[in-house]
C-alpha cells in the first residue's frame, strides 16, 4: 500500500467524481484510478460503488478513508516535528475559522508566523459543521469556534474571548446619545444583520427575544465585511460583536453603544483534534494562543472606541 493511493481515495471521496479527483492530485483519471484498484486489491476489498458514474464508497470503502485520513495526519505530523529537527518548524498550518471570528484570526496568525517563519497558514471561513467535519476527518489542524458547540467531539477547547454585543448606530439618530440601550429599543430601528443561518445571529435573535422584542432587519447579510459594507451612510444601524472592532472598527459618522443585559456572550476560542501525540503545528499554534492575550486585547480595543467606559 502507497500513501499516494490514500491520497487519491481522501480526493474522491471529496470531489466525489473521478476526473475532480484527478486534477486534484494533478494525475491522470486513469492514473488514480488504476490506483485506486490496486489499493482493492491489496486490500481484497471492494472500495468504491462503481456505475456510469462515481457513486459513493462502500461501507468497507468508509473504513478504509476513516484509516486514510489517520495515516495521511500521521505522515504529516511526521513530517512536522522532523522539520524542528532541521531547524524549525515547517508545513503549513490548516486553520478553519468561523465567519464572526475571522476578524481577529490575525491576533494568532501573525504572531503564528513571526515565531515560525518556515511554516505557513491556509485560512478557511468556515461554518460550525464544515469545522466539525474538518477536525473529524483530519482536514484541518484547528479551528476557531463557538466552545458551547455540544456537537464537537473528541477535542480540546481553548478559550479566547467572550462575545460582548453592541449596538452601532448614526450619529444624530434616536439613540447615539444614549449610554446604554435595551435590544427593545434596537429592535425599533432601521436594521442591518447577519441572515438567520449565522451562529452569531441566532444568539442576538434569542437577545432580542429575552427583551420580548424580535427583530426585523431590512438588509441581512452573510458575512460581516457585507454587513459592514452597508453602515456608512447613516441609515442604517446593526447589532455586533466586540471582537469586529478589531478589523473593521467604527464607520465614520456613527457611534457604538453598549446593550443591555449579559457582560458577556458565548466563548469563542481554538479547538484541535485531541489525539496523541499533538501534531507539531496545533501544539504551536496552541501556544501561541496561550500568550496572545485576545481577550486583552479586544477589550482594549472596544474600551478605545467608549471612550474609556464600558
Amino acid at each position: 500500500m502507497l500513501l499516494r493511493q490514500l491520497e487519491y481515495l481522501v480526493a474522491l471521496a471529496r470531489e466525489r467524481h473521478f476526473a475532480r479527483a484527478a486534477a486534484a492530485c494533478f494525475v491522470s483519471q486513469p492514473s488514480l484510478s488504476a490506483a485506486i484498484r490496486r489499493l482493492e486489491h491489496e486490500l481484497d476489498v471492494s472500495i468504491v460503488r462503481r456505475g456510469q458514474r462515481y457513486e459513493g464508497l462502500t461501507p468497507e470503502g468508509e473504513v478504509v478513508l476513516a484509516w486514510a485520513h489517520r495515516i495521511l495526519a500521521e505522515r504529516d505530523a511526521l513530517q512536522q516535528e522532523l522539520s524542528v529537527l532541521r531547524g524549525g518548524l515547517s508545513g503549513t498550518l490548516r486553520l478553519g475559522v468561523v465567519p464572526t471570528a475571522l476578524p481577529v484570526a490575525s491576533l494568532l496568525t501573525n504572531p503564528f508566523c513571526e515565531r515560525h517563519p518556515r511554516a505557513g497558514v491556509t485560512l478557511q471561513s468556515l461554518s460550525s459543521e464544515q469545522i466539525r467535519h474538518g477536525l473529524a476527518e483530519f482536514e484541518l489542524d484547528a479551528a476557531m469556534t463557538y466552545l458551547d458547540d455540544d456537537t464537537l467531539r473528541q477535542v480540546r477547547r481553548f478559550p479566547l474571548y467572550e462575545e460582548r454585543y453592541m449596538l452601532l448606530t448614526p450619529l444624530g439618530g434616536p439613540l447615539a446619545d444614549a449610554e446604554r440601550v435595551s435590544w427593545a429599543q434596537a429592535a425599533a430601528l432601521p436594521l442591518c444583520l447577519l441572515n438567520s443561518r449565522m451562529r452569531n445571529r441566532r444568539i442576538i435573535d434569542d437577545c432580542f427575544a429575552a427583551d420580548g422584542a424580535t427583530a426585523d432587519p431590512a438588509i441581512e447579510s452573510d458575512s460581516v465585511a457585507g454587513l459592514y459594507a452597508h453602515l456608512p451612510g447613516g441609515r442604517w444601524s446593526s447589532v455586533i460583536s466586540h471582537a469586529w472592532l478589531h478589523m473593521f472598527g467604527v464607520p465614520g459618522g456613527m457611534r457604538v453603544v453598549p446593550l443591555e443585559g449579559p457582560a458577556h456572550g458565548p466563548r469563542v476560542g481554538l479547538v484541535i483534534a485531541h489525539i496523541e501525540p499533538t501534531p507539531v503545528l496545533a501544539q504551536a499554534l496552541v501556544t501561541v494562543a496561550r500568550e496572545a492575550g485576545v481577550r486583552d486585547a479586544l477589550d482594549r480595543r472596544l474600551r478605545s472606541h467608549l471612550g474609556g467606559h464600558d
